[in-house]
């Protein structure tokens, strides 16, 4: 190492986690983002924590459902029709992966940094100071009919012989009295009791608070116009707020990622894939678990104060518009699983725009041809799940020490 001090660009899950541990290394992080520090996708999302999600949205089937959807607007998996040749090279690319083989071959990479991960969090939330309403008591992935329950079935089966992640299977006549807020003519559920939830927006201001306390400088409003290079090497980035030097810089930029590939000399297939949240005050009767629905595609949040439901995939390009059909979509989702499945008082409308990859894998490792850049993102629907161990893998690479994590397998090269 010839210096100490890092820019990281972004401020979301991924960046404060990546200032974290480079900070504990005994760097000088600052940390600069276009808009607020932990905004954008990460601000109100499920706040899962799920070792469970290994398998990625590579898997067969997943691209007829996106050809079917540029016909069905109100599809909860939706490619909105564009004239970006980007997207349907990203979609080709995507759907060459949708396989057995490539969704098992990623799964066991994800499957690494999960647990890790997960790892590195119950060390984190053992300080006190770290209030984020975290809470260990597992996630449920509920069904409403016997078919969708006999397939996840099999799914589970799989994820126990491949990855060791065996699920508590809960009938639907136990499940009322499992969860009290369920309604009672289900057909069952999955407890997968290794998961666990937070609240992303409290983790995000209490960590970065944290941070700066330690002497991490964070900067808001501060977007990047260009990055200059001077040979293999970036000399600084200018800023709407002028330039900024360091000797390092981590581009953890989330969606907005493959704007930087003609300054960083690399290609980043990244594109937005946007999800929605509607917060709410709590129902009258408030579910004590954590869920999933797969039968509807929509991810069920209890908070201390509040309770959220959340999900969609649209690949509509940087739309930031919040169609009000979507959140009473997600409101009718909820309806024939839960007995009271609004709060009273809507206390927000969200959008957020997740990296997602072709490969269903991020992108952690150096620039191909940058010595001093190197790239956290590409995380699609697990940024919050996997941000420890991307941090992680980010300093050790800072330090030049062996990582934990299969590092060629998320390397930017593998675009090459």
């Amino acid at each position: 190492m010839t210096g100490n001090s890092v820019i990281v660009v972004g401020a979301g899950h991924i960046g404060i986690a990546c200032a974290h541990y480079l900070h504990r290394d005994g760097h000088d992080v600052t940390v600069i983002d276009r808009a607020s520090v932990g905004g954008a996708c990460s601000h109100a999302n499920c706040g899962f924590l799920v070792p469970s999600h290994v398998l990625p949205l590579t898997e067969p089937g997943a691209i007829r459902t996106g050809l079917k959807s540029l016909f069905q607007p109100n599809a909860a998996f939706r490619v909105k029709p564009q004239l970006r040749p980007a997207l349907y090279r990203w979609m080709f690319e995507f759907g060459r992966r949708c396989t057995h083989h490539q969704m098992l071959k990623a799964g066991a990479v994800l499957n690494e940094i999960l647990t890790a991960s997960m790892l590195e969090y119950q060390q984190l939330f053992s300080d006190a100071s770290m209030q984020c309403e975290w809470r260990d008591n597992g996630m449920l992935f509920v069904f409403r009919t016997d078919e969708a329950l006999r397939k996840f079935g099999r799914t589970d089966t799989m994820l126990a012989s491949e990855f060791g992640l065996a699920a508590r299977h809960i009938d639907g006549a136990e499940l009322p009295d499992f969860e009290p807020a369920l309604l009672e003519d289900l057909a069952g559920a999955y407890y997968y009791e290794d998961d666990g939830h937070l609240r992303p927006d409290r983790l995000n201001s209490t960590w970065s608070q944290r941070l700066t306390d330690d002497g991490v400088t964070f900067i808001e409003n501060c977007s990047v116009n260009t990055a200059t290079t001077k040979g293999d090497r970036i000399a600084g980035l200018q800023t709407s707020q002028g330039l900024l030097q360091a000797d390092r810089y981590v581009f953890a930029t989330g969606a907005w990622s493959a704007e930087f590939e003609d300054a960083l000399g690399c290609r980043i297939p990244v594109e937005p894939g946007k999800g929605y949240s509607v917060t709410m005050t709590q129902p009258e009767i408030m579910p004590s678990h954590p869920m999933l629905v797969p039968e509807k595609h929509i991810g069920i949040s209890p908070f201390d104060s509040s309770y959220r439901i959340a999900s969609m995939m649209e690949f509509s390009g940087f739309d930031d518009s919040i169609p009000r059909t979507r959140i009473e979509q997600l409101k009718d989702s909820a309806r024939p699983y839960l007995k009271t499945p609004e709060g009273p008082v809507e206390e927000d409308t969200w959008y957020g725009w997740r990296p997602m990859t072709w490969d269903s894998l991020p992108i952690i490792g150096r620039v191909p041809r940058l010595a001093n850049a190197l790239l956290a993102t590409g995380h699609n629907m697990l940024g919050l799940s996997l941000a420890p161990m991307t941090g992680k893998a980010i300093a050790d690479l800072v330090a030049e020490r062996p990582s934990d994590l299969p590092l060629d397998a998320l390397s930017p090269a593998r675009f090459s």
